[in-house]
């Protein structure tokens, strides 16, 4: 990140300002509450860097402005919902302690999308932990992970889900996602998969097939 006001990397560290690469209201498209409302955060700023990744304009945080905590807070109430989507980037390299309290004084059910690479700094109401082989997760993240789940651009990809399947929770939900561009090539892959090992389920991103956010 370029060099910041003393001011500005003191708001950032407690987590007053973040930079904030967009926010908007739509409907989460992913994982366990695929289908349902929700206002989203994506935060600017990502050290994993998946070759796969659709947002890699999130990854350089300087792209995106420094903003007050209380302004976004204040469009998301604004929007008139109660479920707030936290995501990246990796929003966990930010310290989210103060974003959360202020969510949570307004009664937002708040949920996390995490890599897990990075200390847990926030309340979260539900934690989607998507780990990467590159950076793997934290043993926290794991403990703390309600929904698991990996993206599968190949094969072998199955055995780093195995792996992360066997130190999350007794009750978390086993989820395997297709990779975006190659999706025609690896999902009949999965659903074989899926159907031997019962245990997980399917994840599509029905917000690309609906074409919105």
């Amino acid at each position: 990140m370029t060099a910041l006001s003393r001011t500005d990397k003191r708001a950032m560290d407690e987590g007053r300002k973040l930079p904030l690469m967009e926010q908007f209201y739509s409907i989460q498209g992913e994982g366990y509450h695929t289908g349902k409302a929700a206002y989203f955060i994506r935060l600017g700023g990502c050290d994993i860097g998946c070759n796969w990744c659709d947002t890699k304009l999130s990854w350089n945080p300087d792209l995106h402005p420094l903003v007050s905590t209380e302004e976004i807070v204040r469009k998301a109430v604004a929007s008139g919902s109660k479920s707030m989507v936290i995501t990246g980037g990796e929003p966990l390299m930010y310290n989210l302690t103060y974003l959360t309290a202020l969510l949570k004084d307004k009664g937002f059910l708040i949920f996390l999308e995490t890599s897990g690479a990075h200390p847990m700094q926030g309340v979260f109401d539900w934690v989607c932990l998507s780990p990467k082989s590159n950076k793997p997760p934290l043993e926290e993240a794991l403990r703390r992970a309600d929904e698991l789940k990996v993206i599968v651009q190949e094969t072998k990809d199955f055995e780093w889900a195995e792996e992360n399947a066997r130190k999350v929770p007794a009750g978390c939900h086993l989820f395997l996602q297709p990779e975006w561009s190659r999706y025609k090539q690896i999902i009949p892959e999965i659903v074989t998969y899926v159907k031997k090992n019962p245990k997980w389920s399917i994840s599509l991103q029905v917000h690309k097939f609906m074409k919105i956010p």
